[in-house]
């Protein structure tokens, strides 16, 4: 296997030509199938939408402590809201992440609670405008991954237009002077759902651990590029023919902020074997669930450890 993880232009994709689609899936599917991890350039999220979500990020977290609590993931529940320092540990062995974190949900006139958000003047619409461009990447690449299993470009559609999709602004503070970077940034894990499209601020720290292989640095990105990888749920329906890989986030040595949006499945969406990921004459390896079960299980599992 191959331990690169490539950088893929899927601006094909957002075209009327479908002549390239089939490359830009082959692609994307090879890099599903072996390292778990991709870069995507020609997503269509405009640079300075980006800038903006790192800008909006960096005001909240330079509020003060009370202000930060008020919306706290624990008040709120349902995965949105602010977790502290100390409130995760991804990787038990390693202890509690030196992280914080703020999570919004994905709401679009679902059935779903409001989001809960800071005290800032004209916050909301630009975090929102970021949401809304990564959420039409997200979707996007399922096209991608749809033609590459031999389905219909638009399986996946009616299984993500009410999605549980989370918008996350990751914040990892420097070791204070004087003190070393013992700890870890993020444990070691693989993320739960479909996919997940991370944006970094050029601060090293992410590595990826591919199958069979040890800890790599995962590489510096094109201005805007978007480093994509497959979780949990996807490996599942998949049948394990793609691969959620393990990664982790060390302590950073100066500070360091990301953007995650974790683009999951509808809460009923059945997550079944996918038939042509099923070798003939054999059984799936996981019975089928809804996506709404395997979520909530993997979320109690993470903040039971915390």
């Amino acid at each position: 296997m191959h331990t690169a993880i490539p950088i893929i232009d899927i601006s094909p994709l957002a075209t009327r030509d479908t002549s390239q689609h089939a490359r830009v899936a082959a692609e994307v599917g090879a890099a599903c199938r072996d390292v778990g991890f991709f870069a995507i350039t020609g997503h269509g999220v405009a640079p300075e939408l980006l800038a903006d979500a790192f800008a909006a990020s960096r005001e909240f977290f330079a509020l003060d402590a009370v202000t930060k609590q008020s919306i706290a993931i624990g008040k709120l529940g349902h995965n949105r809201g602010y977790v502290d320092f100390g409130a995760e540990a991804l990787d038990e062995k390693r202890g509690a992440d030196q992280k914080e974190a703020l999570n919004f949900i994905w709401t679009d006139e679902q059935a779903r609670p409001p989001n809960a958000w800071p005290p800032i003047d004209g916050w909301r619409p630009r975090v929102q405008a970021y949401f809304d461009a990564g959420m039409a990447a997200a979707r996007m690449l399922h096209a991608a991954f749809a033609t590459d299993l031999g389905l219909a470009p638009l399986y996946f559609d009616d299984k993500i237009d009410r999605p549980m999709a989370t918008l996350r602004f990751l914040h990892y503070p420097a070791p204070a002077a004087g003190t070393n970077a013992d700890g870890i940034g993020a444990g070691a894990h693989t993320d739960y759902g479909n996919v997940t499209l991370l944006a970094t601020d050029g601060v090293a720290g992410l590595q990826v651990r591919p199958r069979n292989g040890d800890w790599i640095d995962a590489p510096a990105l094109p201005a805007g590029a978007f480093l994509c990888n497959i979780g949990d749920c996807l490996m599942r329906w998949t049948n394990d023919v793609y691969v959620s890989t393990p990664h982790r986030v060390l302590r950073p040595t100066r500070e360091r902020y990301s953007i995650a949006l974790f683009l999951d499945p509808n809460p009923d969406a059945l997550v079944s074997a996918i038939p042509s990921c099923v070798p003939a004459g054999q059984a799936p390896r996981y019975e089928a669930i809804t996506a709404q079960a395997y979520l909530q299980s993997r979320f109690d599992a993470t903040y039971k450890k915390a």
